[in-house]
């Protein structure tokens, strides 16, 4: 195409066409792909999920254990499934700090310069932080093991156990979303999670009965949505409990649909508002 003038023509050549970005599902294994590649070149990024969940099994199991009693009950195998349901619980932790890294480093910006969904960056993130928080969960049933943690009811009930578990992270990856998303800096986000996540997974079931605690504190840990996931892994992996009161909350009377509620209720209430602040924070 010609542009007439004075002087001759001047060469005007075509636009480009927009380059067609590759498959959806390419686009996450890539970015997924991308997030494993930095703890396989710092391996030091797994500490979370092996050093700390085999430190805290150990010091409740042999430490703080010997105070911590349960008539009739042997604690450490009961103990493992409330690690464990910490463990996922803190993956709203992981992926709230990758998040915030890649977009306060300017990561996202570059990828949203390329032919690919935004929307990619989220599922990409999510699927590393449920990779990596499953690490975890693997070394923890390795290190239950050598302290008399065992599934007794078979393999289904103990693949619904686990499958609860990355059910609920999943849930709270969207809370890694949105706080990695609405704060400015990595150490905001450390303060804000450590502030809200950890007391959570302690005002429950996880680590002691609730049936010592004050009535209005036992009535927050039994409605807390930590203690129905520790119940439920314990009724289907086969720990052997206390019976459950009487008057226990409908969450520990029927543990796995309360979980499932709790994770589908909080995904439907988190995600709209995570993509939201992904969206604010990510659009020039």
């Amino acid at each position: 195409m010609t542009a007439q003038g004075d002087t001759g023509s001047i060469a005007v050549p075509h636009a480009s066409p927009t380059p067609v970005g590759a498959g959806r599902v390419r686009q996450i294994t890539t970015l997924v792909r991308r997030n494993l590649t930095h703890i396989k070149r710092q391996p030091e990024m797994l500490t979370d999920v092996t050093i700390q969940p085999v430190m805290f099994v150990l010091l409740f199991a042999y430490v703080f254990g010997g105070s911590i009693q349960i008539p009739g009950v042997d604690y450490k195998p009961w103990l493992l499934p409330g690690i464990m349901a910490q463990t996922i619980a803190f993956s709203a932790f992981i992926v709230a700090i990758g998040l915030n890294t890649d977009i306060g480093k300017g990561m996202v910006d570059r990828l949203r310069s390329l032919p690919i969904r935004r929307s990619s960056i989220l599922i990409s993130r999510s699927i590393a932080a449920l990779i990596h928080s499953s690490i975890g969960v693997a070394v923890m049933s390795v290190t239950g093991l050598f302290i008399g943690w065992r599934l007794h009811d078979g393999v289904v009930n103990a693949l619904v156990g686990y499958g609860l578990l990355l059910l609920f992270g999943f849930a709270m990856i969207w809370i890694g979303i949105l706080v990695g998303s609405a704060m400015r800096s990595v150490e905001a986000v450390n303060g804000l999670m450590f502030t809200t996540i950890f007391p959570i997974t302690f005002l429950s079931n996880a680590f002691a009965r609730t049936d010592v605690m004050p009535s209005w504190l036992r009535t927050v840990a039994e409605w807390n949505p930590i203690s129905a996931l520790s119940q439920a892994m314990r009724d289907n992996w086969g720990v052997a409990g206390q019976p459950l009161r009487a008057d226990a909350p409908w969450p520990l009377q029927h543990p796995e649909l309360a979980t499932i509620i709790w994770s589908v209720g909080i995904t439907l209430v988190i995600a709209p508002l995570a993509l939201r602040a992904f969206n604010a924070r990510t659009t020039d």
